[in-house]
């Protein structure tokens, strides 16, 4: 049986073999004892699979495909699908407005906002701008524009999304494998060929939409915490004390899941032709040695479906504020951050270049990170964009030098409690929608997804506490949910 070893109020290991380093696990004894079996098994078989030199366990850990979601697997020599998952490059984003909080009391104005928002960005599984009234429409021609630059020039002039936007994303756009985007449009051109992105027109009209499940647009008010410091990294962040601001959670839609798809198919036959076996049994934890083909193809897919997740962000926010400045004209809006959490990233750990896989793990870069050089944030850390629940609220942080320890990295939200098939069981539907309106929190839906109702995930403040006491990151603001667009859905992730 997995036992974690306590090294401190909220730092502990787990032994993972005779040859190898111990897991690291994040999260104070509240936490700790959310961890199952399962989710610490498959944090043992990640550490113990080929080229792999340290696992992460961060505080919103549970089972996941293959590798636990909410961790970080660090590998030199070799690329895993795993522990990326299948919404490559599901992300948060956050748009800051200046209005002021008392705009939104008025119920009928949040349900014209929330009327407005659904009347541009379709939510659920395979809906497109098609689906509603007022989306942007995508040319065809420039859906492969879209995959191959990411947020270039053209694409946001296309989409009609402000171009500064670009400076404030984590990755405004990805590069193939080589490092050029010639790879992917030669990589894409395959796929087409072959027939590999099955309804690929489709697919693209996707963009500028949110999936299903746990994906969700949210009205927020920023309460900045009261220090001086929060408050002059906030002012760097963009974020205004009191002020309405929009946060918002998706990845890479229909083009995402059918690359991850595709990738995972391909090296399980891989394995499978040539008699290699899966770490720990597992085909879930299918690998690439690089330089390989095979390694290559993967990068390419995940870079493009990147890509699109990184123009789907950005068009949902320009989406967002056009709602927004219907409803309330004079609205001014600006983004004050985009970053993912599935996505593996080509870093430095301990002088070593080597592929960080973070599945449902955020970026955690502190002040003077040689990665944050020449940006708005190379003086603070840039943002890190936590969600919780709409009752508990959401929060934005900020690294700090002990996230080194962590291979710069937090966890990407609260984390499950309950599995989607048990918490629709044991969750009564009243009390869940009982429960917004005691908030005074608006959404949507008719019948609030039980699966996605607050009760279902883990105590946020403990995970909030957790990351605090380990050193990791600071608090610099807390949001507090207004209403909630959501879609009952699976997800994509």
């Amino acid at each position: 049986m997995n036992q974690l070893i306590p090294t401190g109020d909220a730092t502990s290991i787990l032994p993972a073999g005779d040859h190898v380093t111990p897991i690291k696990v994040f999260g104070n004894e509240s936490i700790r004892n959310s961890f199952d079996a399962t989710c610490l098994q498959q944090a043992v078989n990640c550490r113990q699979a080929p080229g792999v030199t340290e696992v992460i366990l961060n505080p919103d850990a549970h089972c996941g495909y293959g590798a636990p979601i909410g961790c970080v697997l660090a590998s030199p020599t070799h690329i895993y699908p795993g522990p990326v998952g299948f919404d490559i490059k599901c992300s948060m984003s956050l748009l800051q407005t200046n209005l002021p909080e008392d705009a939104v009391n008025d119920k009928r104005t949040r349900r014209e906002l929330i009327q407005a928002i659904s009347r541009r960005i379709p939510t659920g599984a395979g809906k497109g701008s098609r689906h509603v009234p007022q989306g942007r429409r995508v040319a065809h021609s420039i859906g492969n524009e879209v995959l191959t630059t990411g947020a270039s020039h053209r694409v946001t002039k296309e989409l009609q999304i402000p171009a500064l936007w670009t400076e404030r994303c984590e990755d405004a756009f990805h590069t193939g494998h080589d490092g050029n985007a010639d790879s992917l449009r030669h990589r894409l051109e395959e796929l087409q060929r072959v027939k590999g992105i099955r309804n690929y027109n489709q697919k693209i009209e996707q963009l500028g939409s949110y999936g299903g499940g746990n994906h969700f647009g949210e009205c927020e008010i920023v309460e900045i915490q009261n220090d001086e410091q929060s408050k002059s990294i906030a002012s760097v962040f963009g974020l205004q004390h009191r002020k309405i601001a929009f946060l918002s959670h998706c990845g890479s839609r229909g083009i995402g899941h059918r690359l991850a798809t595709g990738q995972f198919r391909a090296l399980e036959e891989q394995f499978d032709r040539w008699k290699i076996p899966y770490p720990a049994g597992d085909k879930q934890l299918v690998y690439a040695p690089l330089g390989t083909k095979e390694a290559d193809n993967y990068l390419n897919d995940m870079a493009m479906g990147a890509n699109f997740a990184t123009v789907n962000h950005l068009l949902i926010n320009a989406l967002v504020l056009e709602a927004f400045q219907e409803v309330i004209p004079g609205t001014q809006g600006d983004l004050v951050y985009f970053i993912s959490h599935n996505i593996a990233q080509q870093e430095t750990i301990k002088s070593v270049p080597t592929w960080v896989h973070r599945k449902g793990a955020t970026r955690a870069l502190p002040a003077g990170h040689a990665t944050l050089k020449n940006t708005p944030f190379a003086d603070t850390g840039h943002p890190i964009l936590l969600p919780g629940n709409p009752q508990a609220g959401s929060a934005v942080m900020v690294g700090l030098p002990g996230a080194e320890m962590s291979c710069y990295s937090i966890n990407h939200g609260a984390g499950r409690r309950l599995g989607r098939r048990r918490a629709i069981r044991d969750l009564d539907q009243q009390q869940v929608d009982a429960s917004f309106d005691e908030a005074d929190i608006l959404t949507n839906c008719r019948r609030y997804p039980r699966d996605e109702a607050p009760a279902a995930y883990k105590d946020f403040e403990q995970v909030v506490q957790s990351v605090e006491s380990a050193g990791l990151a600071k608090q610099v603001a807390r949001l507090h949910a207004r209403f909630v667009i959501k879609d009952a859905s699976s997800a994509d992730d």
